[in-house]
């Protein structure tokens, strides 16, 4: 393995573990599908027995750091400045009905700054990992972002409705999972992705792995941490992509 700060390993070793409930949860949902009750409550049930293990795992080395989490928000620590910013399952729709296609996100904040993010599908068993400063991977290979130029040549992903009556001709996919839709954009299967009012544990850890991949995102200090406009893509197609989404 490339040589990791331990701060990284311990979000590697969190979301392993992590795994391992979500994969056993995701193997019940076809039992769950005919049941009247439904497997709603099931992986909401799912969703914050994941957070709950990432928490106590990042939480046994480094009690101080904060966290932002998706299903408990703001937990406030001794350290102020540090946090760590979760995203338990992005794709949990995509989980209900069982479409394997979903992540675990895991992001570091220093002093308002990502320092470090990983995405990890349990299923694909691909594992997405970027610190500053040290480039970007996927299961120890480091990864790149596409070199297209061509905007027509390009496939975007964006999760946003009515996308199509705005771009007719632009390639498009709606995978409904943000989290590898920009880790995909860093390693080059996707050349670009835009959504509006996103949430930063959605993006905060591939917005790092494509900036760290040569990748380009758009400051998103200047929103809300619920209400982000995320632009991301490689850098021949990332100020083109901005002009076709001028009216976006």
């Amino acid at each position: 393995m490339n040589s990791i700060s331990a701060n990284l390993n311990l979000m590697i070793k969190a979301s392993e573990k992590a795994s391992k409930t979500i994969i056993r949860d995701f193997g019940e949902l076809e039992n769950l599908q005919v049941s009247k009750k439904g497997p709603k409550d099931f992986v909401t049930k799912t969703d914050k027995r994941v957070e709950k293990i990432i928490i106590e795992e990042l939480a046994k080395s480094k009690k101080n750091y904060s966290f932002i989490t998706e299903e408990t928000g703001k937990i406030l620590n001794k350290n102020k400045n540090i946090f760590w910013i979760i995203d338990p399952i992005d794709g949990t729709i995509n989980f209900l009905h069982g479409v394997p296609h979903f992540a675990i996100s895991i992001a570091l904040q220093i002093d308002g700054e990502i320092v470090s993010g990983l995405i990890y599908d349990p299923i694909k068993n691909e594992i997405f990992y970027a610190e500053k400063d040290s480039g970007s991977f996927i299961n120890n290979s480091r990864i790149r972002v596409s070199n297209k130029s061509n905007v027509d040549e390009c496939l975007f992903a964006t999760n946003n409705d009515g996308i199509r009556k705005i771009f007719p001709k632009l390639n498009l996919r709606n995978t409904g999972c943000a989290a590898l839709d920009l880790a995909y954009v860093g390693c080059g299967r996707f050349d670009g992705y835009f959504h509006n009012n996103i949430n930063i544990w959605d993006i905060a850890a591939g917005k790092i792995i494509i900036e760290e991949a040569g990748g380009k995102v758009n400051n998103i200090k200047d929103f809300k941490i619920n209400k982000i406009d995320i632009r991301a893509g490689n850098p021949n197609v990332y100020d083109k992509m901005l002009k076709k989404l001028d009216k976006f």
